[in-house]
């Protein structure tokens, strides 16, 4: 009988486990319930409840377990439990401001421990499976609140369209400028993965020290909207409002003239902030020599603040630039040069970049008299916002 048993029973679930028990202890008749305990090692009760089983017909004959077996829900064996649980996870809500997890990770072996502290014992994997029931769920932080917001962002935002759309309907350009995340070059990580062969990563430095650099890369970026393509200055000194414009001046000289070459004028979308912001004068000089050495009317519109994430530059192009140097160490000028100008999307887009060595130095002011003298003509709507470099002539 054991060795029979012993066979069979771990090819059984609970409920056929049982029966075979107990059609075992019914074919021994008068003490079969304890020779078949005695054989097996399973306790008496389970025998004789397979045996009594055995005797009736089952009204659920698929069914394991019995109506109402198994072991309770956590927060039902436990009154109070949820409402623990609730408290600790979202203190500032639930009229808990003192919880010893308020300024913690509220990891499920934190929350076990604290919940075990007052008096309610629970696993680890109980609280998972509450949070779980209770709609809770791992989140990260999302970037979605921009401040007090302008009065007139809204209206910004249509002018802007407005402004870009009959541009664009006249053949003329419009670039989306702005100023890519500073990069330390070496042996630094990047975030994202790459393909290598198992248990051979790419190595990099511990630390993200400054000082363990061989420079800083500044990648300012124009985006040409009608034309899907880009070009990109990796400069290695300054982000100031001169190395900005001398961007947009060589993506004219190398890009811009050809594709456009009737235009007489530019449209530039950019930010409020940084080195193509709307406050700084050095920018609008800047502006005001490339119209004078190109004969262009720049026009330019800048996003409302706090607003910066719309510009377009940032999901046409940068977003593609990070995806596409992903789990790859920055290791020189020219390997960030190459991963630049090697980005393309499905759509079409095409990618210039050089390394501009230049000097921008900082703090540069312009005199009083020199601002004077930019030809700059503010728009009725916004003319800190919006404004139009014409020519000294004009």
């Amino acid at each position: 009988m054991a060795a029979r048993l012993e066979v069979l029973l771990p090819r059984l679930n609970e409920r056929d486990r049982r029966l075979a028990l107990g059609a075992e202890a019914r074919s021994w008749g008068y003490g079969g319930i304890a020779a078949v305990a005695r054989a097996t090692g399973v306790a008496k009760g389970t025998v004789a409840r397979g045996r009594a089983e055995v005797d009736t017909d089952p009204a659920e004959p698929t069914r394991v377990r019995a109506t109402g077996g198994g072991r309770k829900r956590a927060e039902i064996a436990n009154p109070g439990l949820a409402e623990a649980l609730d408290s600790l996870v979202e203190p500032e809500t639930r009229g808990d401001p003192e919880s010893p997890l308020r300024w913690t990770t509220k990891s499920t072996r934190q929350l076990a421990r604290e919940l075990t502290r007052r008096g309610h014992t629970i696993s680890h994997s109980a609280v998972a499976t509450m949070l779980r029931t209770q709609g809770y769920s791992l989140q990260s932080t999302r970037k979605t609140l921009e401040g007090t917001q302008q009065p007139d962002r809204d209206a910004q935002f249509r002018y802007l369209n407005a402004t870009a759309t009959e541009f664009l309907a006249a053949g003329d350009p419009v670039i989306s400028v702005d100023t890519k995340k500073k990069e330390l070059v070496g042996r630094f990580g990047q975030a994202g993965r790459e393909w290598h062969r198992a248990g051979e990563p790419e190595q990099v430095n511990t630390h993200d020290f400054p000082q363990l650099a061989d420079g800083k890369a500044v990648p300012y970026g124009v985006y040409d909207l009608a034309d899907n393509s880009a070009w990109v200055s990796v400069g290695i000194d300054h982000d100031t409002s001169a190395f900005a414009v001398a961007t947009i001046r060589k993506w004219w000289q190398d890009m811009g003239r050809d594709k456009y070459p009737n235009a007489r004028r530019l449209l530039i979308t950019a930010d409020c902030g940084g080195s193509n912001g709307n406050r700084p004068w050095l920018w609008k000089h800047e502006l005001a020599k490339l119209a004078a050495d190109t004969g262009l009317q720049i026009t330019v519109c800048h996003y409302p603040p706090g607003t910066s994430k719309w510009n377009k530059i940032e999901h046409r192009l940068f977003s593609r630039i990070t995806a596409n140097w992903r789990g790859r160490p920055l290791t020189t000028f020219q390997t960030i040069v190459s991963l630049i100008a090697s980005t393309t999307t499905t759509t079409g887009l095409t990618v210039r970049c050089e390394l501009d060595p230049g000097d921008y130095p900082t703090k540069v002011k312009i005199a009083e008299q020199e601002k004077k003298n930019i030809p700059i003509a503010r728009h009725d709507f916004h003319g800190d916002w919006n404004y139009t470099i014409t020519q000294p002539d004009g």
